[in-house]
């Protein structure tokens, strides 16, 4: 009996130490917290987004398309093919000789069609706003590949992290069934707190399972963007630590950024750009008003006598102005006031976003500073006091589990605050364009 007394001592002594040990352990993501992410963690985000923007084929889809759109400007601003003509005049039927009359000709011709002054320099115009829109449609898809690269990996950082803090919690479980058995063994405890241990293991290891399998998604999702093999296993990653926010102070107001965001995010400059290749497409309508032209010169060569040679020049007459120039016009001037209506809508909806994400990274920050100064160490001196009191028959079994899943369940959602406080950022940089900490 006095053996078994001595091996309950022991294991709770373990318990202890296990306890105090991933106290530890878990403190000093808080102490560095203040730090921001290792450059190492870093530098190997920064060399998975270039990987992305050299091989997503999405994007270079769109940037094919960016090439595409630029060689229209050229095709706009150049004339229309000539035309040449061959033709035979006042051929005799009685004979279908070439010199019995003296009409009777063999031609050559060719004709030009020459718009009106300014309507090629117009088209060229608009030719070059679509290919800015385009433009934009690629960079705006940039930033958004840019920001799903951020997510993805924070994201798998976390669930690497939260099977850390999983594994480290299965493993202080192992401890309490041990400790369970040991004193039931000896009869300093009861059934029931042998098999709510097993219990509260069992569920760890299921998380574990449940993590594991949402790792394999994760994985795959990163490598998606990475235009990788979607198994392919991110040997970068290997090694890198969750340690905290990367901005903790972010001190940029909603005016700033909405001011960052007229100036720099793709949709809303390709809006103002789609307004602007309206309003040429009002003016080229407007010059239809005005004739285009056609201008002719034949060559007719006779047998045995002088040749001719004929000029022609043609105009166009907007005769049915009414049914197509004025409608013509009207139509642009529609596109305009919707084009500009779309740029307000985008504007207001980015700005909304903004402000939606600033009062998100409040209230996150709050959170985080509340499980660093509150939640976590209280939750840490409730466990290491409730081992204590078990230790002691002070504390029931029941008290002891949920002080350790209080505990885990804390630092799970620590995690997912600086995880989700992180991934704002991210989210802000894709609604103002730009990344706010990279020049």
């Amino acid at each position: 009996m006095l053996r078994e007394k001595l091996s309950v001592a022991v294991s709770l002594k373990g318990l202890c130490a296990v306890v105090v040990a991933a106290s530890l352990l878990m403190l000093l993501p808080l102490v560095s917290s203040a730090e921001g992410t290792t450059d190492r963690g870093e530098a190997v985000l920064e060399r998975l987004i270039d990987e992305a923007l050299a091989n997503n084929p999405e994007l270079k889809s769109l940037k094919d398309r960016e090439e595409a759109f630029s060689q229209r400007p050229s095709q706009a601003e150049s004339l229309d093919n000539p035309r040449i003509g061959f033709s035979l005049l006042a051929v005799p039927t009685n004979s279908f000789s070439f010199n019995q009359e003296p009409m009777t000709q063999k031609q050559i011709s060719i004709f030009q069609k020459v718009p009106f002054p300014g309507k090629l320099p117009l088209k060229g115009d608009i030719a070059r706003k679509e290919t800015e829109i385009v433009t934009e449609d690629y960079v705006e898809k940039r930033n958004d590949l840019v920001r799903g690269v951020e997510d993805a990996f924070r994201n798998l950082l976390l669930i690497n992290k939260t099977i850390d803090i999983t594994k480290e919690n299965r493993d202080l479980l192992r401890e309490f069934v041990k400790t369970t058995e040991t004193k039931y063994a000896v009869g300093e405890g009861i059934q029931q707190d042998v098999l709510k241990a097993q219990v509260e293991l069992s569920k760890m290891i299921d998380k574990l399972i449940v993590l594991r399998q949402n790792k394999e998604t994760a994985v795959a999702r990163l490598n998606t963007l990475l235009y990788r093999p979607v198994k392919s296993p991110l040997e970068e990653m290997e090694g890198i630590e969750m340690d905290g926010l990367r901005h903790p102070d972010f001190a940029f107001t909603g005016d700033e950024l909405q001011k960052i965001a007229e100036v720099n995010r793709p949709v809303l400059i390709g809006a103002k750009q789609r307004i602007e290749r309206y309003r040429l497409a009002l003016r080229l309508a407007e010059k239809n008003y005005y004739p285009d032209f056609d201008f002719g010169v034949s060559y007719g060569q006779r047998d045995e006598r002088p040749d001719f040679v004929s000029g022609v020049v043609m105009v166009t007459v907007p005769l049915w102005y009414k049914t197509k120039e004025d409608k013509k016009v009207a139509e642009e001037k529609w596109n305009i006031r919707q084009a500009m209506e779309q740029y307000n809508a985008a504007k207001n909806g980015i700005f909304f976003m903004i402000k939606d994400a600033l009062a998100r990274i409040g209230k996150y920050r709050r959170q985080i500073e509340l499980f660093q100064t509150g939640l976590l160490p209280q939750s840490r001196a409730a466990l290491e006091s409730a081992i204590s009191g078990y230790q002691v028959n002070k504390v029931d079994f029941i008290t002891l589990v949920n002080n350790q899943v209080t505990l885990y369940n804390y630092e799970i959602e620590y995690y997912q605050a600086v995880t989700d406080y992180e991934n704002t950022i991210s989210e802000i940089e894709a609604s103002v364009g730009k990344r706010l900490y990279i020049e």
